[in-house]
């Protein structure tokens, strides 16, 4: 169970790409343990979002707090610095998993997983080796150690792909539309390693369109729109009782939705 106090807490976030204005003023406290499923239209910020938590994007103004400490420091004009030096850790602290998996191509999957410990956590290669085949163990792929992504499938990349992220043991993993670029048949396999990590406990946000699994798996629903929070709350309230027109139509063009 979630205990309550914010481990991530986001106040006031916006960032704008050019003359595009993406995020609106963002605030929004996650507990530990909490997984929070954000929903929204193309365009809407949900992206942009998740890669600002992680810093994969600067955010133009806000403040992020994480595990009840500031992250960056005030700047001229209101905007907040940030050294990379301490952007570092916060990206392992808050793990990534990428819509279009991002492997190393010249890696198995076993290399894949160990990097990011041998190498930013400079974790001693036998160390790292165990970790990861441990890793690919829990989202089901321990004989795939060996095989390069080019052998894998869409389904079986994202399974390595999240075990990489695990491999860095975050706080909070990110999810950007995780099975969005998979062939229908594969979803399953990689919305099943999720509900194996929420009953685990992990704090999560999930970026995606597949609102079945939202409703069964979130504690707490986010719709964006215009890069704002429009409507939040239980996957009830938001799911089958949405107060917001736009929620509402947003529900209604994805008819493939069942509770």
């Amino acid at each position: 169970m979630a205990d309550h106090r914010p481990l991530l807490r986001v106040r006031a976030l916006a960032k704008r790409f050019g003359d595009n204005q993406v995020l609106r003023g963002i605030d929004l406290d996650v507990a530990r343990g909490e997984r929070v499923a954000v929903l929204g239209a193309s365009g809407s910020g949900k992206s942009t979002l998740l890669r600002c938590l992680n810093f994969m994007e600067i955010p133009d103004a806000g403040t992020l707090e994480l595990d009840g400490v500031a992250l960056g420091r005030a700047g001229a004009g209101g905007a907040r610095e940030y050294r990379e030096a301490e952007l570092v850790p916060v990206r392992q602290r808050v793990g990534m998993v990428f819509q279009q998996f991002n492997l190393f191509p010249h890696m198995t999957a076993l290399g894949n997983v160990m990097e990011g410990p041998r190498v930013v956590r400079r974790m001693p290669e036998a160390e790292a080796r165990g970790r990861a085949l441990a890793e690919l163990a829990r989202v089901g792929l321990a004989e795939k150690a060996d095989a390069y992504p080019a052998h894998l499938s869409g389904g079986q990349k994202q399974r390595v792909a999240i075990a990489r992220a695990l491999a860095m043991d975050p706080e909070v993993l990110l999810f950007d539309e995780p099975t969005s670029s998979l062939d229908p048949e594969l979803v399953g396999e990689v919305l099943g390693t999720i509900q194996s990590l929420a009953r685990e406990g992990r704090t999560m946000l999930l970026v995606t369109h597949e609102l079945g699994f939202a409703y069964h798996v979130a504690t707490r629903v986010l719709f964006l729109a215009d890069g704002r929070i429009l409507e939040q709350g239980t996957p009830d309230e938001v799911l089958k009782a949405p107060r917001e027109q736009r929620t509402r139509a947003f529900i209604a063009r994805h008819q493939e939705f069942r509770l």
